[in-house]
C-alpha cells in the first residue's frame, strides 16, 4: 500500500486518480468519471457525474453481501441498564420501515427532517432513512433549548422533526416534547408532523400533528433506497455557536461517504468486522462520521453509547464497554480522559477489565495536552493518538495514520496532514510564517471530499466565513505553527492568542504548563484586559481527586507552583500571576471550554448563559471568581 509519504505524494500529484480509486470503495448507481469539478471556485464539487444511495452503501450491500448477521450497531446504556445489538440485516430492515413511515408523512428527495434524540438506536434509524430517501436530514443536540431549536428549525424548514419522549443526562431525565412543543412555537416554519419515540422514563402527552413512532412503523410499508446526486446534500449540521444565527455546514453524499469509507481504513485502521467506540453524541460531527455513517460505510461494528465516562456508575465504563465488545478503537474528547483522569487517577478501573483487543485511542475535539496523553499512554500501553478537525471538515485534517503506518509521537501534535489537506500557517499579511512561529492555520483549495462544500442556503456566508481571509484558502480559525518535520501544533482558536506588551503569546501554551503539574486535572488560561500590558493571563485549574485542597497554605503554595512553572517554561514576558482554583470549569455540550465565555465575564460583558452549556451552574459559580467579587 505504501508509505504516508508515498501516499500523500500520490494524492498531490495526481488528485483526480487518487479520489476516484479511493471512491471504487463505494457501490455507485452510476460510477462517477470524473473526481472534482473546480469550475465555480471556491465552490468545489466531487464525483459531480455519480449518483448513490449513502443508506444503501452502510446497510444493504453488507446485509446482502453476507454480513447480514454480524453487529451493525450496539446501544449500550448504562443509565438505563440496557443493551440492544442491532445486525446489519435487523437495522436495514428497521431503517427501511422508518422511512417508509417518513415517505408516508410526505417526507420525500431534497426534504428536510430535523432530529432532535437522545443518543438512542432510533437517533440513527432515523439519519439512514432520510438518506434512504434522499431527505437532507439536520440532527440537534439532544437536551438544546427550545430557542437554539426553533432557530434551526426556521433556517432548515423541515417537513417532519423526530423526537423523543426525554433523554437522559446522568442521573436527571429530561423531557423533550415541553423544548420541541416550545421551539414549534417559537418558529415561523411550522412542520407538518412530529414523529415522536415514547421512552418508558418519561411518556409525553401527544397533540395534534404529533405521531407515535411506534404506530407510524406498524402501519408502513419498507421503502427502498433513492438514487441521488454525489452533490446532493447528505446533511445539515448546525454549528454550535453561542450567539447569533448558526451557520448550516452543508455536507454532499458522494464525497462525504468516500473520505469517511478512506479514513476508517487508513487513519482507524478498523475494517470489516471490527468494532469502533466513539464516545461522542449523534448531535456532533463525531457521531455523524464515527458512530454512525463511516463504521457502517465499512461493515464494521459501531457502539452507540448512552451515558458519561464518569459517575454511569462509575468511571470504569469506557473500559467495560471495550472489554465487553471487543473493541479495536476507540475514539472520544480530550475532556472526556481529564475526567477519568480528575475521578480515577491511577486508572484502577482500566485494569478490571480486559483490554487485550484495544489497539488505539484516539482523542479530538480540543487540544490534547501532553499531560493526559502522557497519563493515557502509560495506562494503556498502547498509541494514543491525536487528531485534529472540525464540524466544517467532516473527517480528520491532520492525524497519526495508524492503517497506513504509525509515524514518530510528538505530544502536543496531532502529526501531518492527510492525503487532500495542503496545509499552511500564514501570517496576517497572508504570507507564511518561519518554521515554529505561531500564525493562522489555512488549508489551501480544493480541499478534499468531505468537507463542507457550502452553508446551508447561505453561500455569501461561506465565502466571507471561511474563504475571504486569505485568497485560495479556507480559514481554519485556529493558531498553531508547523515544526521542521512537518509536524502540526494546534494551539487553540485564533482568539486565545494574547498580546501581552506586544508578545502574542497563546493561552494553550500556557495551559500544556499548568496540566503537567501532578494535582492538576484540568485546566484554561484565559487572556483579560489590562490597562499597563494591554492584556495578561489568567489561570484556573480543577484538581484531581484525592488531593487534600484544604490543607494549611495548600492553595498559596499551588498558585506559587503553577506560576513559576509558566515562568520557567514560557518565560517571564508571559506575566501569569493569578491562578484560581475552582471546582469545575464551564463547557459546552460537546465538552469545549467555554473560554470565550469567561474572558466575557472577566472583562464586564457579561452575556447570557449560552444555550449550548452544558451546566449552567457551573458557569454561575464561577462568576464571582472571574469578576474577582
Amino acid at each position: 500500500m505504501g508509505t504516508y509519504e508515498d501516499i500523500f505524494r500520490a494524492s498531490v500529484s495526481d488528485r483526480e486518480r487518487f479520489w476516484l480509486d479511493a471512491a471504487d470503495a463505494l457501490e455507485w448507481h452510476k460510477a462517477p468519471s470524473k473526481a472534482l469539478d473546480d469550475s465555480r471556485p471556491p465552490f468545489y464539487r466531487w464525483f459531480p457525474d455519480g449518483e448513490l444511495n449513502v443508506s444503501y452503501n452502510a446497510l444493504d450491500r453488507h446485509a446482502d453481501g453476507g454480513r447480514g448477521d454480524q453487529p451493525a450497531l450496539i446501544h449500550d446504556s448504562p443509565v438505563t441498564g440496557t443493551k440492544t445489538t442491532y445486525t446489519y440485516s435487523r437495522l436495514r430492515d428497521e431503517v427501511a420501515t422508518f422511512a417508509g413511515a417518513l415517505r408516508d408523512m410526505g417526507v420525500g428527495t431534497g426534504d428536510r427532517v430535523v432530529i432532535y434524540m437522545p443518543m438512542v438506536p432510533e437517533a440513527a434509524v432515523a439519519m439512514l432513512a432520510c438518506a434512504r430517501l434522499g431527505a437532507v436530514h439536520s440532527v440537534v443536540f439532544g437536551g438544546f433549548a427550545a430557542k437554539e431549536l426553533a432557530v434551526r428549525i426556521d433556517d432548515a424548514s423541515p417537513v417532519v422533526v423526530v423526537s423523543a419522549s426525554c433523554g437522559i443526562e446522568g442521573s436527571r431525565v429530561i423531557e423533550y416534547k415541553p423544548l420541541l412543543d416550545k421551539a414549534i412555537e417559537l418558529a415561523a416554519h411550522k412542520p407538518a408532523k412530529s414523529v415522536v419515540l415514547q421512552r418508558p422514563q418519561a411518556k409525553a402527552t401527544l397533540g395534534e400533528g404529533d405521531v407515535d413512532w411506534a404506530e407510524a412503523c406498524a402501519a408502513a410499508e419498507p421503502a427502498a433506497p433513492v438514487p441521488v446526486k454525489s452533490t446532493d446534500p447528505l446533511y445539515v449540521l448546525y454549528t454550535s455557536g453561542t450567539t447569533g444565527k448558526p451557520k448550516g455546514v452543508v455536507r454532499d453524499g458522494g464525497g462525504y461517504a468516500t473520505a469517511l469509507a478512506w479514513s476508517m481504513t487508513n487513519v482507524y485502521d478498523v475494517g470489516p468486522g471490527q468494532t469502533l467506540f466513539t464516545a461522542s453524541d449523534v448531535g456532533w460531527v463525531v457521531g455523524h462520521s464515527y458512530i454512525v455513517y463511516a463504521p457502517l460505510l465499512v461493515g464494521a461494528t459501531s457502539v452507540l453509547y448512552e451515558g458519561k465516562p464518569v459517575g454511569t456508575p462509575d468511571a470504569g465504563q469506557f473500559w467495560r464497554v471495550a472489554s465487553e465488545y471487543g473493541v479495536r478503537s476507540m475514539f472520544t474528547a480530550p475532556t472526556a480522559f481529564r475526567a477519568l483522569k480528575k475521578e480515577d487517577p491511577n486508572g484502577d478501573h482500566a485494569r478490571e477489565y480486559d483490554l487485550s483487543s484495544l489497539k488505539y485511542l484516539f482523542l479530538a475535539g480540543e487540544r490534547l495536552d501532553p499531560e493526559t496523553y502522557r497519563w493515557a499512554s502509560e495506562l494503556l500501553q498502547i498509541p494514543v493518538i491525536d487528531h485534529w478537525w472540525q464540524t466544517e471538515t467532516g473527517w480528520p485534517i491532520v492525524a497519526n495514520p495508524a492503517g497506513i503506518e504509525l509515524l514518530p509521537v510528538k505530544p502536543g501534535s496531532p502529526t501531518k496532514p492527510l492525503p487532500g489537506w495542503d496545509i499552511q500557517v500564514l501570517d496576517g499579511d497572508g504570507k507564511p510564517v518561519p518554521t515554529g512561529t505561531n500564525g493562522a492555520i489555512v488549508a489551501k483549495l480544493p480541499m478534499p471530499p468531505g468537507s463542507l462544500p457550502t452553508l446551508w442556503n447561505d453561500d455569501e456566508r461561506f465565502v466571507s466565513s471561511y474563504m475571504s481571509a486569505f485568497d485560495g484558502f479556507y480559514l481554519t480559525g485556529d493558531g498553531g505553527y508547523l515544526d521542521e518535520d512537518g509536524y502540526l501544533y494546534v494551539m487553540g482558536r485564533t482568539d486565545d492568542v494574547i498580546n501581552v506588551a506586544g508578545h502574542r503569546l497563546s493561552t494553550g501554551g500556557m495551559e500544556e504548563v499548568l496540566a503537567g503539574h501532578p494535582d492538576v486535572a484540568e485546566c484554561a488560561v484565559i487572556g483579560v484586559a489590562d490597562q499597563l500590558k494591554g492584556q495578561v493571563p489568567r489561570g484556573f485549574v480543577v484538581l484531581k481527586s484525592g488531593v487534600d485542597a484544604g490543607a494549611d497554605g495548600y492553595e498559596e503554595g499551588l498558585r506559587a507552583e503553577l506560576v513559576q512553572m509558566v515562568r520557567d517554561q514560557v518565560g517571564a514576558v508571559a506575566s501569569l500571576k493569578e491562578v484560581s482554583v475552582v471546582a469545575a470549569l464551564p463547557k459546552t455540550r460537546s465538552g469545549k471550554i467555554l473560554r470565550k465565555t469567561m474572558r466575557n465575564i472577566a472583562e464586564g460583558t457579561d452575556e447570557p448563559v449560552p444555550g449550548t452549556i452544558d451546566d449552567a451552574s457551573v458557569l454561575d459559580a464561577l462568576r464571582p471568581v472571574l469578576r474577582n467579587e
